[in-house]
């Protein structure tokens, strides 16, 4: 303890003789400053060339608590280079600088910048934001409705069909309806979507008169233009048939439009029905896609009407190692389609299997399930729920902005070469591990009076997992 005793008696000595010498000076040291009058407060500002001629006057809206100025939206044609600023001050106070350089990169539309103000020896710094007066695309994931009926305790409780064990493995989406294919108590039935935006979730049940065999009678579903699709889990043999229901009354009796012995198509693998898709245009002509329960096989029919289904056609899944759970989703009224599955990498293929342009399994995560392409409101979109096949996983929703690319293809492979991908919005549905794990998308498009795009719905579902959708204004340009 004696050197630190020794320490502060030293210390003590040092001020106490620096108190007196301080004292003693006064005298002889000029007074402190005065500076009180050096006020450097930005009243208000504008920029007084703006606009293609460099003539145009825009005032800005100056906030003093947090030291930011936000202007209208300009003129992409101003002169970014020496943007010129008129201020009023404190007394005595001028900006740092007479002109300001405003650099924008391409695609960008907002940049902010900090000006000085200066009444030396005082200054103040304040950020403005400048912004673009440019059109806007696309969705505003940042002001969407949430409607939850999952695991995820923000919403509602899980719903109920999804409470027992696998036996919910189906679901589809229209913006009309909400169609849940279960083997539960509370069988196979649709949900309004108005009702569900009031959670009133009242079922419409699906007469199931002839709905029948299989290893499971029903499985999988779909909506596509007001038509309701279900599937069953087939064997390959004619005790358990591939079979295909299809209703436009759901109380009236199906219609079975597909009764096939899948045992007398030759390669057509084993097991169809754990997932399945319908790609039809607006005539209802397209085609339905299986794929088999080992992953190595896709079964197609060929629909015409709706209703007419023939021409089963095979060809190898574009994806080794695939998985059980794959889906087949047509781009719009092209010939391309997304293929993928509970452990297959999103891939764009042809209508007969051939890969076009095959994503990395590491660009997003590989449990991406039943991927789609959409277009809404300018922009394009990937969408996927993940699938919880093991305790690494969780059941998520995901979109991705793929709207860079003159094509799906060059979107994709902009996507894929993208270090640390983000989506640009996603939910979870948290979904437990799930050996079933036949997660499901859907998607649907608003339009106003005048037929443009107005809002965009998603949908997410999964087994054991529940089911969740959105609403997602377009984005509106905004002039604070």
């Amino acid at each position: 303890m004696k050197p630190i005793i020794f320490f502060k008696t030293i210390l003590i000595a040092i001020l106490f003789g620096g108190v007196l010498t301080m004292v003693s000076c006064k005298d002889e040291l000029p007074g402190a400053m005065d500076t009180s009058d050096k006020f450097t407060v930005l009243k208000s500002i504008k920029i007084v060339n703006a606009g293609p001629n460099g003539n145009e006057v825009v005032i800005g809206t100056v906030n003093e608590d947090t030291k930011t100025v936000t202007f209208p939206r300009l003129d992409t044609l101003t002169d970014f280079s020496k943007l010129r600023f008129e201020a009023e001050l404190s007394e005595g106070a001028t900006l740092d600088q007479e002109t300001y350089t405003v650099p924008f990169s391409e695609g960008e539309s907002e940049r902010t910048i900090v000006i000085k103000v200066v009444n030396s020896p005082r200054y103040r710094e304040y950020y403005v934001r400048i912004r673009l007066k440019v059109p806007v695309y696309g969705a505003d994931f940042e002001k969407g409705t949430i409607y939850d009926f999952t695991n995820n305790p923000i919403g509602n409780p899980i719903y109920p069909a999804h409470t027992f064990t696998a036996m919910t493995r189906g679901s589809a989406f229209d913006g009309e309806h909400v169609l849940v294919v279960s083997r539960s108590t509370m069988g196979t039935h649709l949900l309004k979507v108005s009702d569900l935006k009031n959670y009133d979730t009242t079922p419409i049940p699906l007469n199931m008169t002839g709905v029948s065999m299989g290893t499971f009678p029903v499985n999988m579903g779909a909506l596509v233009n007001g038509h309701i699709y279900v599937a069953n889990l087939s064997g390959n043999t004619a005790a358990s048939p591939m079979r295909v229901y299809h209703w436009t009354n759901p109380a009236e009796p199906p219609q079975m439009i597909v009764d096939l012995n899948v045992g007398t198509v030759a390669n057509a693998g084993v097991r169809h029905g754990d997932h399945f898709s319908v790609s039809l245009d607006d005539s209802g002509n397209g085609y339905m896609f299986f794929g088999d329960n080992a992953g190595t096989k896709v079964l197609r029919l060929k629909v015409e009407n709706y209703t007419t289904v023939s021409d089963p056609f095979v060809f190898n899944m574009p994806v080794s190692g695939a998985g059980s759970w794959t889906t087949y989703n047509r781009i719009g009224n092209s010939s391309e389609y997304i293929f993928t599955g509970h452990d297959a990498p999103v891939t764009l293929v042809t209508e007969s299997g051939s890969v076009i342009f095959q994503m990395s399994r590491t660009a997003i995560p590989i449990r991406s399930s039943d991927a789609r392409v959409i277009y809404f409101n300018g922009e394009r979109y990937l969408i996927v729920t993940t699938a919880a096949r093991t305790g690494s996983e969780a059941t998520n929703f995901a979109v991705y902005d793929i709207t860079k690319g003159a094509s799906v293809s060059e979107a994709l492979a902009t996507l894929n070469s993208t270090p640390n991908v983000k989506p640009v919005f996603e939910h979870s549905l948290m979904g437990p591990v799930n050996t079933s794990p036949s997660s499901n998308t859907g998607w649907a498009i608003k339009k106003d009076s005048q037929g443009n795009d107005e809002s965009l719905l998603l949908f997410s579902a999964a087994s054991d997992a529940g089911f969740v959708f959105f609403e997602f204004p377009k984005k509106v340009l905004e002039d604070e």
